[in-house]
């Protein structure tokens, strides 16, 4: 059976730490010149500030997929406390063709925010590897792209 938990991050990062290779090098872009290395500093002072969500989605107690998220004020909009996502995996031989553990983690994700006070929370995807339409199916609305150009050395 496959379930979603919200869960503490730091204590269970190395189990995560696991399944992040593989994500890297399914979804990262410009891997040749940006090597993976997660700021694992941020990530423990904004769980201790309270602004970090991580649900996992399990089978058998097995993690098999994560959704990371940051909470907070908006900068230019004091009074909307606002969820961006950061991150999203489901390990390739875990996907269905109904995105069941995504939905799953979407779902759960969301009772845990309006828990919080959580107000406007924006999920994002990678265009060559897009999920919009599973988004689009919990009543998230398309409202930016983002461009990226590499100018490094």
């Amino acid at each position: 059976m496959i379930t979603a938990h919200v869960e503490p991050f730091m204590s269970q990062v190395e189990e995560l730490k696991r399944l992040l290779g593989t994500h890297y090098e399914e979804l990262a872009l410009n891997r040749d010149k940006v090597p993976l290395r997660p700021q694992w500093h941020v990530y423990d002072a904004r769980e201790r500030a309270g602004e970090l969500i991580y649900v996992t989605l399990r089978e058998a107690g097995q993690l098999i997929g994560y959704v990371i998220g940051f909470i907070a004020p908006g900068l230019h909009y004091e009074t909307c406390l606002t969820c961006h996502m950061d991150i999203l995996f489901v390990r390739p031989d875990r996907r269905d063709a109904n995105a069941k553990g995504v939905l799953l983690m979407i779902d759960r994700m969301e009772a845990e925010l309006k828990r919080r006070g959580v107000q406007r929370w924006f999920m994002g995807t990678k265009l060559h590897k897009d999920i919009g339409a599973i988004f689009r199916r919990r009543k998230f609305e398309a409202v930016e792209m983002t461009y990226t150009k590499w100018i490094g050395s």
